[in-house]
């Protein structure tokens, strides 16, 4: 069944991703751990070098090519629907033995301005996709068509990424360590916390480089915002030194 989301992906407010893009998957991972829900997956990385995308996700679910006619290639309906905000996500069930993005996809995708794809399956083209500097995140690479193999299930319904719902809109954060997905209506929330994780870790980085022990500036209760070993801003202090009684 074909289904698109009402609300036009234009709609939805770039400032938001603003945030998202300064961020990267192990922030946003703390944050959705501070919430109890999902923390994201690795498996799924950049099939030519180093990456990065966040944008709200268009959602294609893939099956068994089955009897009858054949309909429009897999992706392309969602495709024609994203925009410059958009990721598309497709589920083809962690398959390795056929291809689930291709090289034409990758065309008609960067033509629309799609800021990449994120693939619980195998790509191909591979080098079409590094000369268009379109970012492709899957499980690897196959060269087997999904002519005759696969067919399109759904478009803008939920899907699984390795495990991970998502649904149209949720917020898409790839990178070179893993995949994380953020309900839409969590958005905020999460980019909220994750950007404090991120202002921790980062002056806790800057104290061991000027030479403060790690045992002192890396602390669970510090990294958890919770002030252990240290406020965030100076180093944590001295331990105290008991000292012996005289004897």
């Amino acid at each position: 069944m074909e289904h698109m989301s009402n609300s036009p992906l234009s709609d939805r407010c770039p400032a938001l991703l603003d945030r998202y893009a300064a961020l990267d998957s192990a922030a946003v991972s703390d944050a959705l751990d501070q919430l109890g829900l999902p923390a994201g997956v690795g498996g799924i990385r950049p099939v030519w070098g180093p990456a990065a995308v966040v944008g709200f996700a268009v959602t294609v679910g893939l099956e068994p090519r089955g009897d009858g006619p054949a309909g429009a290639h897999i992706a392309t309906t969602a495709v024609e629907t994203a925009d410059d905000r958009s990721v598309i996500v497709v589920d083809n069930q962690g398959r390795t033995d056929v291809s689930c993005w291709g090289g034409i996809l990758s065309l008609g995708a960067a033509r629309r301005g799609v800021r990449g794809v994120v693939a619980d399956g195998v790509c191909r083209d591979v080098a079409e996709a590094r000369e268009l500097a379109f970012p492709v995140f899957s499980r690897g690479a196959i060269p087997a068509t999904a002519r005759g193999r696969l067919q399109q299930r759904s478009t803008g319904e939920p899907v699984e990424v390795a495990g991970l719902t998502v649904e149209q809109g949720d917020v898409v954060v790839a990178d070179e360590t893993g995949i994380v997905v953020v309900p839409r209506g969590r958005a905020e929330e999460v980019a909220e916390i994750a950007a404090g994780i991120a202002a921790r870790e980062r002056v806790i980085a800057e104290e061991v480089r000027a030479g403060v022990a790690l045992s002192r500036a890396m602390h669970d209760g510090r990294l958890a915002g919770g002030g252990g070993g240290g406020a965030v801003g100076r180093p944590a202090a001295e331990p105290a030194v008991a000292k012996e009684s005289a004897r």
